[in-house]
């Protein structure tokens, strides 16, 4: 590789750079396959994530129009030169494809290729992917151009480290299952106690007011608005943990409306006013919106359950590439040090940890009766 210019080195570096920044595994196919064709300056990319049953998982590509990418049809299955280069686990690198004997079944809308770089991407002993690259972009002097063994020696360098980027995100994506799965356990928990404890009371509250109707119905009276109390007081409860055990529909919706109805319906079921703001937030990388949608319903968790503010008031704002949420309450507030040293997190030990997952800060501010701000920012993508 001495003959490659030095610029060749700072694309390797800038495309590995790039492959470790996302934790989202459709995040890091995209990258990968990006990298590899600008990196090998080829006018096609690609790169399939295999299934147990003769197809794909995933399959990203790079180069090609949506236009065209709906005319191709269905995903390819495992055949030809792909299944080849998933079966023997090594390195295809062809002059013209088509000429292939194993070149075959490819749709009619597929875009012409000629010269053919691929090769399996493998965890250990295991193939976990097949990245090729398709039609390299260079000056043909009689038809002389192609992959060199320059090019498959670079593809083969950022093929061992996509297979660690794609390995550490599934592991982050099981991760955080784990973690969703203990978060619903605990709201569970919360629901039943929460819950159980209005009904429990709304049943005495009833049995009260019955034995009293007929020898004092006044007091009866006062019972029956004590159970409209907690008969809304549970209502209260219900819809808040509702709202959390809810998937976020951040795919379909983005974060900005996600966190606006989320906040609506809050602000609907609480006694204390919930206000929403936001200002010049473009799109980010997956792992960051959840991050800070998650972060934003612990907070407006804990401000709405233990604070007793009368205004929870959430701004969401662009800064740089990135941005910045607030989640600022006027309640009693508290001692941060002193809530460390108690054992009481409030949560904040899984915020702080969700924020420095996706490269994040998040800083708290709080005192005795001066209401509490929590503020995570996220350096975008």
């Amino acid at each position: 590789m001495s003959h490659r210019p030095s610029s060749g080195l700072a694309a390797v570096s800038t495309a590995l750079l790039a492959m470790s920044r996302h934790l989202e595994v459709r995040d890091v196919l995209k990258t990968i396959v990006a990298s590899a064709r600008e990196l090998l300056d080829a006018e096609y990319a690609a790169l399939g994530v295999p299934d147990d049953h003769g197809g794909f998982a995933q399959f990203v590509v790079d180069g090609v129009s949506d236009e065209q990418w709906r005319a191709i049809g269905p995903l390819p299955r495992q055949h030809g030169i792909l299944a080849a280069m998933l079966r023997d686990a090594r390195t295809e690198r062809l002059a013209d494809v088509r000429k292939d004997p194993r070149f075959e079944g490819w749709p009619s809308a597929h875009p012409d290729m000629s010269d053919f770089l691929g090769l399996p991407i493998k965890d250990g002993d295991e193939t976990i992917g097949a990245l090729f690259l398709a039609n390299k972009r260079c000056p043909r002097v009689d038809g002389g151009c192609g992959f060199t063994q320059e090019d498959e020696e670079l593809l083969s360098i950022l093929a061992q480290h996509a297979a660690i980027a794609l390995t550490n995100a599934r592991l982050y994506e099981r991760s955080r299952e784990l973690t969703i799965t203990e978060e619903r356990s605990r709201l569970a928990h919360e629901l039943h106690d929460a819950v159980s404890q209005k009904l429990f009371s709304l049943r005495l509250t009833a049995q009260a007011a019955a034995a009293l109707v007929d020898r004092d119905p006044a007091r009866a009276k006062g019972e029956l608005q004590q159970i409209a109390i907690l008969a809304a007081e549970a209502a209260d409860e219900l819809r808040a943990a509702v709202v959390e055990l809810r998937p976020a529909a951040l795919d379909e919706d983005g974060l900005v409306n996600t966190l606006r109805t989320q906040i609506q319906v809050l602000d609907r079921a609480h006694t204390a006013r919930v206000t929403f703001d936001t200002c010049g937030v473009r799109a980010l990388p997956a792992a960051q919106e959840e991050a800070l949608l998650r972060v934003a319903q612990e907070a407006l968790h804990n401000a709405l359950r233990h604070s007793g503010a009368d205004l929870v008031a959430v701004s969401l704002a662009r800064r740089g590439q990135g941005a910045v949420l607030s989640v600022t309450d006027d309640g009693k507030g508290f001692e941060p040090s002193a809530v460390r040293r108690a054992g009481r997190h409030l949560g904040l030990v899984s915020m702080r940890d969700r924020a420095g997952g996706v490269g994040g800060t998040l800083t708290v501010e709080s005192a005795p009766g001066k209401g509490t701000t929590i503020e995570m920012e996220v350096p975008g993508g």
